[in-house]
Parts: C-alpha cells; structure tokens; sequence
C-alpha cells in the first residue's frame, strides 16, 4: 500500500505562511523555508510587542499625571499615596485623561486629597 501524504493540507499550510509573509524583502518573501523563520520571528515579536505596549501606556500614564500633579505642588507618588489613603478609586488611564483634556477636574482631584 502506498504512503499516504495529505499534500493538501500541507499545501494549504504553506500558502498561509507564505500569504504572511508578503512584503518581505528578497528570499523572505518567496523561499519556504526562509520565510517560515521570518513569519515565525514576527509572530514572536508581535506577541512581546503586545505586552510592551501595556507597559509603555502605563508609563506614559504616569509621566502625565505627575506633569499635572506637579502643577498644584505635589509629586506623583504623594499623589498616588493621598489617592489611595482617601478611597479615590480611579486608575491611571483616567486620572492621565483627565490631566491632560480636563484640568479644572484634575485640580478638583488634587484639592480634594490635599
């Protein structure tokens, strides 16, 4: 009895690999085995890249609320520390928002834990 080999669902795999590494520069774009490596390193780097950015918006949340902090007289960490010690319940995404697009509301934020 011949081998049995499913050539199609090989080939489909291929095909969707190579689909993925369209626009690639030279051999990444057209060689299988050169580009399954360039596909898979991507893929590698785009998960990483997706934690990075949680992280790089959460800093960026912070250098924005200790500019607006600072411009009432208090360092982000005090502010943080008043926050926290009077039940103020708002994360860094919207006390960054509100520094930056509402600082009449930050200054009612800060005021009122000073």
């Amino acid at each position: 009895m011949p081998r049995s080999v499913n050539s199609v669902a090989s080939r489909a795999r291929r095909k969707k690999v190579m689909k993925q590494a369209k626009g690639y520069f030279g051999r990444r774009k057209n060689v299988w085995t050169v580009s399954k490596n360039a596909v898979e390193k991507a893929m590698l780097y785009s998960y990483t890249g997706r934690k990075h950015k949680k992280r790089n918006f959460r800093s960026l949340w912070i250098q924005r609320i200790n500019a607006g902090a600072r411009l009432h007289g208090m360092s982000y960490s005090a502010f943080m520390g008043k926050l926290h010690a009077n039940e103020i319940e708002l994360n860094r995404k919207v006390l960054a928002d509100l520094a930056m697009n509402h600082p009449e509301a930050f200054k009612a934020i800060v005021d009122k834990v000073k």
